[in-house]
């Protein structure tokens, strides 16, 4: 085996190596780049030009390219090396030989597979040319009689579904109650009861919530897990400060449920006529993120107010109740109330007394003059 310095320095002596690589791997197209060089460098004549012009009609054979490597191998007669003329008489001839027309009979054509009818339609076809025929019966049925769907297990599973929904899901009532117990002022009160009557966790991490609240620690919370029940008491407030009280509320929930709660819209209108005040109450919270689940109810209740008062309740009407309303709202809808009400002063209406009495008093004393009797004296001694 000679060694690997001599193996290589003869492949680089022979300019014609990556040529011939290139044909065994197939790249014609890179055989004939690097094959113009060497042939427009160097004559038909010499042995070189005569061997690169043989590698590059196989090249262009190879390609698909007959004519023009006819053409290259015919200017080969006039190279000096007799083996390379002898060559390419051989490959001419096999380049320009005649093509011969072969007869039909020798070659089978095949039909295209769209215009062929499927065996499937072929059956089909005689099924319905032969109307007479009977066809065999269908087989019977299974000995365990027909498939039945399971009634008693759809059931059952049902029954657990409502039943973890509604120990899940909801059982929750969440009331609001709101009294005016003087003009301007709000007396706010919220309570969370669980409908099963017992501690739920939820409250338990919303107490804890509210607990630790530094907003809310004026105000007084009261906890109840007997009863599975949890209130917060505002006391008499004014209404700014009740509305404030019913956005941090909605926004501890919020956090604590992971769901952006819409904090509720309060608001408090009051016209002073002297004798009395003309109230205006408005409340609004859009619950239509909120999609109705089993035993989670809201409930507002109004106190010392009567159906006469309400001019809106959307989307569910107003309840009468022995000492107020209660106003029931709607999950997954906008719930809209407006009251309208009057209430008394007791200083205007203790003025518009003195001011009676007074006048009254004028009235008698001017009839007693009238009468003769004069201003009133005192006995003389």
């Amino acid at each position: 085996m000679p060694p690997a310095g001599r193996v290589s320095r003869g492949v680089a002596d022979d300019p014609l190596e990556p040529a011939r690589a290139a044909i065994e791997r197939g790249e014609y197209g890179r055989c004939l780049r690097l094959l113009e060089p060497i042939v427009a460098a160097h004559g038909v004549t010499v042995p070189l030009g005569g061997r690169a012009r043989m590698l590059m009609a196989t090249a262009l054979i190879g390609q698909g390219e007959s004519e023009h490597a006819a053409s290259c191998v015919r200017g080969l007669k006039a190279c000096a090396d007799p083996d390379l003329r002898r060559q390419a008489r051989d490959l001419s001839l096999i380049l320009e030989a005649p093509s011969l027309q072969r007869p039909e009979n020798w070659s089978l054509t095949l039909p295209q597979i769209g215009a062929v009818e499927s065996l499937q339609q072929r059956v089909v076809s005689l099924d319905q040319a032969r109307p007479g025929r009977a066809r065999p019966e269908a087989p019977p049925p299974p000995p365990v009689g027909p498939t039945r769907a399971p009634l008693g297990f759809a059931i059952v599973v049902a029954a657990v579904l409502l039943l973890l929904t509604g120990l899940l899901g909801g059982c929750l009532r969440v009331e609001t109650d709101l009294s005016l117990p003087a003009p301007g002022r709000l007396e706010l009160s919220q309570s969370l009861t669980s409908v099963s009557g017992s501690w739920m966790p939820w409250q338990r991490q919303f107490a804890s919530t509210l607990a630790d609240d530094a907003d809310l620690s004026r105000f007084k919370l009261s906890l109840d897990p007997d009863q599975g029940r949890l209130s917060l008491s505002s006391g008499v407030v004014s209404p700014a400060e009740a509305a404030a009280l019913l956005k941090r509320l909605a926004l501890d929930a919020g956090e604590l449920t992971g769901q952006a709660l819409p904090a509720p819209q309060l608001s408090l209108q009051e016209r002073n006529w002297l004798l009395g005040v003309r109230q205006q109450i408005g409340f609004e919270l859009d619950l239509r993120q909120l999609q109705p689940l089993p035993g989670l109810s809201f409930k507002v209740r109004l106190s010392s107010m009567g159906v006469g008062a309400v001019r809106t309740a959307q989307p569910l009407a107003v309840e009468p109740r022995p000492k107020g309303l209660s106003w029931p709202l709607q999950l997954g809808a906008m719930n809209r109330l407006e009251l309208r009400s009057w209430r008394w002063s007791r200083l205007g209406l203790g003025s518009l007394l003195i001011v009676l009495l007074l006048g009254l008093s004028l009235l008698l004393q001017r009839l007693r003059r009238q009468a003769g009797f004069g201003w009133p004296e005192l006995p003389s001694p």
